[in-house]
Formats: C-alpha cells, structure tokens, sequence
C-alpha cells in the first residue's frame, strides 16, 4: 500500500506554490510580487505573437518550396519586385512592435518606480555570503540591526531544507508593505536576484542600486547571485521570508533585543 501511494504521488504530484526552482521546470516560478505578475502576463502575450508569426512563417516557406520549384514550374517566372508585399511586411512588424511597446513600457517603468517605501532594507555582497541592515530601528545603543547570512553547508541540512538554497538568517520582510532595496558589493559585482519576486538587481562596489518590492503573500522565496563572482559564485544563495506584519514586528523586537 505505501508503494502505491508513493508511485501516486509521483505521478500526480501535489499542487503548490513553486517559490524555488522544482526539477525539470520549464516555466516561471508562482508570482508573489505584481511585478513578477505583470512579467509572466508580458511573457505570455508575446508567445502569443511569436506562435502566429512563426505558424505564418512556416506555412509560408513550405508553400514556397511546393509550388516554386523546378516539378511544379518548369517556366521560372521572371517576376523579382512587389510593391504591394513589401509594404504589407514592413509595416505589419512596425504595427506588431508598437502593441507591444505598449505593455512593455508601463512594465519597465513600474520596475523602476519607488513607491514610498516603509521599510529600507541595505543589501550587501560579500565573497561569498550577503550581509543585511535594517537602518530605520535603532536599539538602545544606537545601532541598527545588521547580520551576515551564509550559506548552510550540505552535511548541515534538516530534513526539508533544500540544497545550496537554505541560509542561517534569512531576510525577513512583512507582506502588503512597500519596501525599498538598498544594493551594493564590498568586494567585486555581485546580483541579487529572487525569481518569484521579480528582482535581479546588480551589486556594484562603490555605488547603490535601489529597487522596490512589494510581497503579496507569505512565504520563504530563494534566490542566488546571477552575477559571476568567483570560486564560490554557486554558494551565496538567498532566502527572503515574507511574514504577517505581527510576525515581523515580534522579529524586529527580537532583534533589537539581541
């Protein structure tokens, strides 16, 4: 019975919230974010472009090689201008281009908009692990809450946990709240990048990179650096959990209070 259950669920696996990569995935992971919504959304009406051009190119050149070749036509014909069809595919792909414009544009500037944000979080790349600072609480002494978040090695791995994706401490966030990233490196280009946020973000020693995210559901969201950084590019993965506003604040006390 249990073999049975076990090849059941194999076959048909349970549904749920893809919030790191699964095997043999094809797709995008689940939005959490309205950016990674509105990219999926842009994704899927351009196939729906590429699909009926590439249908239309198809027919067209298989028709071209059955009705112009040396079987079908034994008189070539001398016919080597149109007015007509070159008009039709110029200005059709120009017409194609400003539908799409259209979405696209709004998209980019949404991603690059910074919606008053209530909380600042500063990003830190290291060789190899990030570093995370919450400069809007300060504790008694006047130091806000800052800490490093490494890698968990393999042979220290709970029973769950997912392989060169878990870390020690986590970046923790609040959902339906506008958050400002603040990125930088210490040492060479790092990118901070999270999927099923909608986020790449590069971290460049010497300069600040922001960007805004907006979590509109609870969970824990990885992510790595997609920027080749050396030996230990693979190792510095990065885990954002997203909980209720009293979670977050019961965290930041804790914090605090360290």
């Amino acid at each position: 019975m249990l073999k049975l259950l076990t090849l059941i669920s194999l076959l048909f696996p349970a549904k749920g919230l893809s919030d790191s990569a699964e095997n043999w995935q094809l797709g995008f992971q689940d939005p959490a974010t309205p950016i990674m919504e509105g990219i999926i959304n842009l994704h899927h009406d351009l196939m729906f472009f590429i699909c009926v051009i590439s249908i239309f190119v198809t027919w067209m050149l298989f028709r071209t090689l059955w009705h112009f070749n040396s079987h079908q036509n034994k008189n070539p014909s001398s016919l080597s201008h149109g007015m007509l069809i070159e008009i039709i595919w110029t200005v059709t792909p120009a017409i194609i281009l400003l539908v799409i414009a259209i979405p696209s544009f709004s998209l980019l500037y949404a991603m690059d908009e910074i919606i008053s944000p209530a909380i600042t979080i500063k990003t830190l790349g290291h060789q190899w692990y990030w570093s995370y600072e919450y400069s809007d609480y300060l504790n008694e002494e006047g130091e806000s809450i800052m800490y490093d978040s490494y890698m968990i090695p393999e042979e220290d791995l709970e029973t769950g946990q997912l392989r060169l994706l878990e870390v020690d401490n986590r970046m923790v966030v609040p959902v339906n709240t506008h958050v400002r990233l603040i990125v930088s490196a210490a040492d060479v280009l790092h990118s901070w990048a999270v999927p099923s946020l909608g986020i790449k973000c590069d971290a460049i020693p010497g300069r600040l990179n922001q960007t805004s995210l907006f979590i509109k559901r609870e969970g824990i969201y990885y992510g790595q650096c997609s920027e080749i950084c050396g030996i230990n590019h693979g190792f510095m993965p990065i885990a954002v959990e997203a909980v209720s506003l009293p979670n977050y604040i019961s965290w930041i006390s804790n914090k605090l209070s360290e």
